[in-house]
């Protein structure tokens, strides 16, 4: 936790600079190499961008949510890429290790993630348990000092690189459901564990997503999370609530930035004599997409604080994740629209390769349809408790 503004503000200013200074510069050059460059790398590891939301005391900043969230709208205004390759770590890849493990796995892991020497990532979905995931066939069977894990995951942020995987595994063969299933920490050097090539996507050019083997992978007793079985579906969804609000953030950011790219061009574009930004068909596209995305920032503000104050915000998290998700693809479709022909040409605008990257905001951690449910599921659950209050 910032407790000092000054420090906050310094933060955040310090990487809107780093943004357009280093960023911004190097986008066609990650999309072609299709990876975020080493020395680029090394240099967020230098500024913590990796140890954001990971307690000082092993080695991270220890943001608040709110303050995560803040970060993560000024990060996320450039290439996908950029904000995944720190993103596990501030996010699904350690946030199990914070929430649920012990102190001992914490001192192990949590201070290598925050200086960018170990990637994490969360390996949780497979072929059937995608939006139900409690659906997991992965299996862990306890075998004297250590567990053998059999199954794969699937859709897998960073997992071609990840050296550190919070993996879920059912430890109860006679379980259904969410009962049953443990969480562990596998290195990517424990037998047993391998990792296929990274898919090629439409989008999201330099961030590498791909699939997880278990065959009869050894795994310590030690590195049960938490040292206690069947709790790991309740960790997923401590990790999953938080992500979502920060996943929000990380859909303003783009919006911002494409908004930015579509009123540089409106005010520079001519026709018919005038700069484009004074046709009022063009100015309600703009205007659209401003509006969309205040509403989608304060949201997204405001839940983080009911995170921190300790409310249960199972509900906002969800709302937060299903409209700005949706919202930075309708912002997308408005700013292609702003530059006519050049918003579909990639030797004219790269607003066509964001355009491309957010399309995948409405499909992970929950698709949009997941969430309509979710959202109304938690309304009932909320008006059943206000009932009986």
């Amino acid at each position: 936790m910032i407790t000092d503004k000054t420090k906050l503000d310094r933060l955040l200013s310090d990487v809107h600079a780093w943004v357009r200074d280093v960023a911004h510069p190097n986008e066609d050059r990650v999309a072609e190499a299709n990876e975020v460059p080493a020395e680029i790398v090394a240099d967020m590891a230098e500024r913590g961008f990796f140890g954001w939301s990971i307690p000082k005391e092993y080695g991270g900043a220890g943001l608040t949510t709110e303050e995560l969230v803040m970060g993560a709208m000024e990060l996320s205004q450039c290439a996908v890429a950029y904000r995944a390759r720190v993103g596990t770590n501030t996010g699904i890849g350690s946030e199990a290790l914070v929430a649920d493990g012990t102190d001992a796995q914490k001192q192990k892991y949590l201070p290598a993630m925050a200086r960018g020497e170990l990637t994490g990532c969360l390996a949780l979905t497979e072929p059937n348990a995608g939006s139900e995931a409690s659906n997991i066939e992965t299996t862990a069977q306890r075998v004297g000092d250590h567990y053998v894990l059999n199954g794969m995951k699937r859709y897998i942020t960073n997992a071609p690189i990840a050296d550190v995987f919070t993996v879920f595994a059912r430890t109860d063969p006679d379980s259904k459901g969410a009962k049953g299933v443990s969480a562990f920490i596998v290195e990517r050097g424990f037998d047993g564990l391998s990792t296929g090539a990274p898919y090629k996507m439409m989008g999201q050019s330099g961030s590498p997503v791909g699939e997880v083997y278990f065959n009869d992978c050894i795994v310590p007793a030690e590195n049960l999370l938490g040292q206690t079985e069947g709790t790991g579906f309740k960790t997923a969804m401590k990790v999953l609530n938080k992500q979502r609000i920060h996943l929000a953030a990380l859909c303003t950011g783009p919006a911002i930035r494409m908004l930015d790219m579509a009123m540089d061009h409106a005010c520079t574009r001519q026709q018919s004599g005038q700069k484009i930004v004074d046709f009022q068909l063009v100015a309600a596209l703009l205007a659209d997409c401003r509006a969309e995305i205040e509403a989608a920032r304060q949201l997204v503000l405001s839940t983080a604080r009911a995170r921190d104050a300790g409310k249960d915000i199972a509900l906002e998290a969800s709302i937060c994740k299903y409209f700005a998700s949706e919202m930075c693809g309708r912002v997308a479709d408005r700013c292609v629209q702003v530059f006519g022909g050049a918003g579909y040409v990639a030797d004219h605008s790269s607003i066509e390769r964001y355009y491309r990257d957010v399309r995948l905001f409405r499909l992970y951690e929950g698709t949009s349809q997941i969430h309509q449910l979710n959202i109304v599921r938690q309304m009932q659950r909320r008006r059943k408790e206000d009932s009986a209050a």
